[in-house]
């Protein structure tokens, strides 16, 4: 069976995950400098997943996607948050 763009993904970048179908529970877009910033939140966890287009997407609330992501660190006002970072995401 040949390996899909996420399994070879996955082989070369090991800190990456991969989450399929999981359903989006809410979803926030806001401009930074030249770039929208989206921020989701998934249904069964409690920490934003998050990433950056040059133009505005269309709304994911209520929708199933998958999503390839690592862990980061993101300080806000001196404390330290655990965030999401969406590498690549695809309307299941």
């Amino acid at each position: 069976m040949p390996k899909t763009d996420v399994d070879k993904m996955l082989a070369k970048h090991k800190q990456l995950i991969h989450l399929p179908n999981v359903q989006v529970v809410s979803h926030v877009q806001r401009s930074e400098d030249d770039w929208h910033v989206n921020t989701i939140m998934l249904d069964g966890y409690e920490v934003p997943f998050k990433f950056k287009r040059k133009k505005r997407y269309r709304s994911l609330k209520g929708a199933r996607v998958n999503l390839t992501y690592y862990p980061i660190l993101e300080e806000i006002a001196g404390i330290e948050f655990e965030v999401m970072k969406v590498v690549r995401i695809k309307v299941a």
